[in-house]
């Protein structure tokens, strides 16, 4: 099953998201950078958004099974492949020189709700679907610059109760918390809004990618600098 599909509609790019539960691996992390670089060198795009065909799922975070196999069969190179690919994931979103958006079409969980963090605007579907971090569930601990990434879009107070309760959140919690521009009803209503949100930015990239690279400076600089030490070492499981 193809990991995702890529099209543009107006001046907007859009990644579809195709693989199911949509959980991420090595293969996972290259696509997506793959397919954000088509859209960086596209002049004409004035924005992302990032979708899932689905009908439950936005993104289920880790490919567990994929990380215990490699874990298993000496495949430790490959893990932090995937860990640093993510990171390089993350990092672009985060200053990309256009708005990224999310269109949460259904449960974004762990390293699926990292990567919604990690664009700059989010609107989720109400009628299904949840909104977590259950990394204290599964023994993960979260690489710092997650912890900074995830900061950009959920509350303090909020963050930490999830992080430490595994406690998952719905859309309307969500948009009373700021961390979407829009809760919708349908999956179809949420890509819909985020298409429309989207179509109403025209902003120049030179300005936009410095206002992101400023934003977001210190989680480049943890990634460099503090992630390296875990990420080398493998220390996954806490």
């Amino acid at each position: 099953m193809a990991i995702l599909e890529y099209s543009v509609v107006g001046k907007t790019a859009v990644i579809t998201l195709t693989n199911a539960e949509n959980k991420q691996d090595l293969p996972f992390a290259q696509a997506m950078l793959d397919a954000i670089a088509k859209a960086e060198a596209d002049k004409s795009i004035k924005a992302l958004v990032i979708t899932a065909d689905d009908e439950k799922n936005w993104s289920q975070g880790v490919n567990l099974n994929w990380l215990m196999g490699k874990m298993g069969s000496g495949g430790q190179d490959d893990i932090k492949a995937f860990m640093y690919g993510m990171n390089d994931v993350f990092a672009k979103l985060l200053t990309v020189p256009f708005p990224t958006i999310a269109a949460i079409t259904g449960h974004a969980f762990g390293n699926g709700a990292i990567l919604a963090c990690a664009c700059d605007f989010r609107f989720m579907r109400q009628d299904r679907g949840y909104f977590c971090f259950p990394e204290v569930d599964v023994s993960i601990p979260f690489l710092p610059s997650m912890i900074e990434t995830v900061k950009t879009a959920v509350p303090y107070y909020r963050f930490n109760e999830m992080k430490l309760t595994g406690r998952r959140i719905t859309a309307d919690e969500a948009l009373a918390d700021h961390i979407l521009q829009g809760a919708c009803p349908t999956p179809q209503a949420t890509f819909d809004a985020a298409m429309e949100f989207a179509a109403t930015f025209n902003k120049g990239r030179g300005i936009f990618g410095e206002h992101k690279r400023r934003l977001h400076g210190h989680i480049l600089t943890t990634m460099e600098t503090q992630d390296k030490r875990y990420i080398d070492a493998l220390q996954l499981m806490a």
